[in-house]
């Protein structure tokens, strides 16, 4: 791969990961319930949910979903239900008024390891904004003269490295505000706000059309 290329998509990178998405909604959902470290492992996930998109799309794969109107449906409307299952579960999460600054209030008992990661694995693997992404975006890096593996090899790193950093730095934002959200009021507010978010982002999920083929 070209250096100007690389370049080129670098600076994508970073306009891709600052756009606000159901990913930095759900860093700072995290980050506001469990702090920067523990938000880590939703990161993690969210990094296993953005690299299986960026190899679907870079197989070929994308772009066969987009071909049929079912798959993509499909796609669109597990994509749509699990952000919107999100956002249901975050607005009705119960609140402990004993709770200390030190737990995560927004979900029951708290949300293990292991589903952290799950859950930001699935927020980006269902996304079908992302493939559709993917698949208009990507191909305008590759060199098909080149070898596949490692340009998608390189687009990788890339893409994982700039969107976990401002993951991160979301997550840390949000973080800040921890000490304002103490009291029963202050966490309730906080729930339904971004329940409702995710809620939003899930229906206009549905809204989403294929690309053509064009170009």
């Amino acid at each position: 791969m070209d250096w100007h290329v690389w370049l080129a998509y670098f600076l994508a990178a970073w306009l891709i990961a600052l756009s606000p998405g159901s990913g930095a909604v759900l860093s700072m959902s995290h980050g506001l319930q469990y702090g920067v470290r523990q938000t880590t492992a939703t990161i993690v996930g969210l990094q296993i949910g953005l690299a299986s998109i960026l190899l679907v799309a870079g197989a070929g794969v994308g772009a066969l979903l987009l071909a049929s109107t079912t798959a993509f449906m499909v796609v669109k409307v597990l994509g749509a239900g699990y952000l919107i299952w999100l956002g249901v579960k975050q607005w009705r999460a119960p609140v402990d008024g004993a709770a200390s600054d030190a737990a995560a209030p927004s979900e029951p008992a708290g949300l293990s390891v292991r589903q952290r990661v799950l859950r930001g694995a699935l927020t980006n693997a269902t996304n079908p904004k992302g493939i559709v992404f993917m698949v208009a975006v990507l191909p305008q890096f590759i060199d098909p003269n080149k070898p596949l593996a490692l340009q998608l090899a390189i687009l990788l790193v890339t893409t994982l490295a700039v969107d976990s950093v401002v993951m991160h730095g979301y997550a840390f934002l949000a973080s800040r505000l921890r000490a304002l959200m103490q009291s029963v009021r202050a966490r309730k507010t906080q729930n339904r706000v971004f329940g409702g978010v995710l809620m939003g982002m899930g229906a206009s999920l549905l809204m989403v059309d294929r690309v053509s083929k064009a170009g």
